[in-house]
């Protein structure tokens, strides 16, 4: 059984915490569950390798290690068994029979699943941010937003700020009806980083047609009534103009391409 004096040095090349938790599993399958682990991350050197497996040594330790890098790892293993120290090679292994099964080399580099991670958690982030401020739900989010979409309804200001989150870029968006004022907050925020979207009436006449149909209303009530549009578009038009944000058409444009347009004004913006 473990017990007190079980000493684990675990070596990486990025932050180490795979083999950590691959002793503490392993620990935890005997009666006193504890093993002493001596975690060093970033290993890019033979030197470190060497003075650690030396202070194994001493201790009576044994040595786990995550190694990408072929050069650290063929020279900790070299080194285990010259000194008669125990050890697993956690990463090489698995690494070999995956370059067997893909008939691919790998890329030798440290990290890339923390960074993956990362990507990751930051696009979740923007994800639940663009749901969260949707369609002006709460106006305090427009400070902490990197982009905010402002429009009339219908002009794909929710797919947009969706599709934006794919891009780990936080937006919010802001319906703008004539009826309702405006947040004070759109007019504290940096223009630049503001989008006004517009469409052409008619286009916009049809859209908001099947959404009434779609809905099982009459596509001929006022919502999407030309009188009604043009009021609308003019009212939001005069918005854009105070806000003094740039302003992009998306009439017959995919959510892709008005995407791409977004991004080269936020690049120029920063």
């Amino acid at each position: 059984m473990l017990d007190q004096k079980t000493c684990v040095y675990v070596l990486s090349d990025s932050l180490g915490e795979t083999a950590e938790l691959v002793v503490k599993a392993a620990a935890s399958q005997y009666n006193s569950g504890h093993a002493e682990i001596n975690r060093i991350p970033y290993v890019t050197d033979k030197e470190t390798v060497k003075e650690t497996i030396e202070d194994a040594e001493k201790d009576q330790a044994m040595v786990a290690f995550t190694f990408v890098i072929p050069e650290l790892r063929e020279y900790t293993v070299n080194l285990c068994k010259e000194k008669n120290i125990p050890f697993v090679d956690i990463m090489g292994p698995v690494m070999e029979q995956m370059a067997r099964i893909t008939n691919k080399k790998p890329r030798f580099e440290p990290g890339i699943l923390r960074k993956l991670d990362t990507d990751y958690f930051k696009r979740i982030e923007a994800i639940e941010f663009a749901v969260k401020y949707d369609d002006g739900k709460d106006p305090r989010g427009l400070i902490r937003a990197d982009v905010v979409l402002v429009g009339v309804s219908r002009t794909s200001k929710t797919p947009l700020s969706m599709y934006l989150a794919h891009k780990q870029i936080k937006a919010a968006n802001v319906p703008l009806v004539p009826e309702v004022k405006p947040p004070k907050e759109l007019f504290e925020i940096d223009p630049k980083k503001i989008i006004g979207l517009t469409i052409s009436p008619h286009q916009l006449n049809e859209i908001r047609k099947e959404r009434l149909l779609a809905l099982g209303l009459r596509d001929h009530a006022s919502y999407a009534s030309m009188e009604r549009i043009l009021a609308e578009l003019d009212y939001a038009e005069g918005i854009m103009r105070r806000l003094n944000c740039p302003v992009l058409d998306v009439t017959n444009k995919a959510v892709e391409e008005t995407t791409g347009k977004m991004l080269s004004i936020l690049r120029e913006g920063i």
